[in-house]
């Protein structure tokens, strides 16, 4: 039976024992489980904590490591990803190429969405993300780059990568309002800024490569306004999303 059973299948088998073997009921999103094909969220059917005995989780899951009280960006990257390492490989590329710290900043957090939270439309829920505790130029630089991506510029070398063709194809087009978004970015007075993200993107994606945060935490200390609170607590307008990646399975 579990030699007929997929990748995904056994992924899904050991997430459903793991969740039965805790003391509380855990969810899953709507949106998660669209990522299956499904509507709906997944496990909030009325009268499963009688039948269980078991109450719905509303804090933080137990499965993953648990973050401080007043958590800082250097503990969401230590907690809330895989060692974020194609950031990191990107912001060293600035790093190395002598670029000012609010490109290398731009590049360490360009794809946090990514490495934290969700894929779809990464570079606009970025800019979400970061917005109240960066520069404007930061922000937009990120939003930015998720269009000028799909788009060649001579002038600084940036070609198309190789590896959309090998993951798209080479018909790809990319939506019409990233094609917009592209021919008003173009003009703009940080166009380079962003342009300069995907200069040093990284685009063979090493996960071999030996990097470290280490480097770029005085960088993030000038340049991040790290919230007293800890980021989710300090009433942003960003401040649901960390928390929300703070407590995926938050049941409300």
């Amino acid at each position: 039976m579990a030699e007929a059973m997929s990748m995904d299948e056994r992924a899904d088998e050991l997430e459903r024992k793991k969740s039965e073997e805790l003391d509380v009921l855990i969810t899953k999103s709507s949106l998660y489980n669209m990522m299956d094909g499904e509507l709906g969220p997944l496990g909030m059917g009325f009268g499963l904590t009688q039948k269980t005995g078991k109450h719905f989780l509303i804090g933080d899951d137990p499965r993953l490591p648990a973050m401080p009280a007043k958590p800082t960006l250097v503990d969401f990257f230590k907690y809330r990803t895989n060692g974020a390492n194609h950031v990191i490989q990107s912001a060293t590329h600035a790093l190395k190429a002598g670029m000012s710290e609010k490109t290398i900043l731009a590049c360490l957090l360009h794809d946090i969405a990514v490495d934290m939270f969700i894929k779809s439309d990464h570079g606009y829920w970025a800019a979400a993300m970061i917005e109240p505790y960066v520069d404007e130029e930061v922000t937009w630089a990120i939003k930015a780059h998720q269009a000028l991506r799909f788009f060649p510029d001579d002038s600084v070398g940036y070609e198309y990568p190789q590896m959309y063709i090998d993951h798209f194809g080479a018909d790809y087009v990319p939506d019409d309002y990233i094609k917009r978004d592209y021919e008003q970015f173009r003009n703009h007075k940080w166009y380079m800024t962003a342009r300069l993200i995907t200069l040093h993107d990284i685009y063979s994606f090493d996960y071999t490569a030996k990097v470290s945060l280490d480097p770029f935490i005085d960088i993030i200390g000038r340049n991040f306004r790290q919230p007293e609170e800890g980021l989710g607590f300090d009433n942003s307008p960003a401040a649901h999303i960390w928390r929300t990646i703070r407590r995926p399975t938050k049941y409300l």
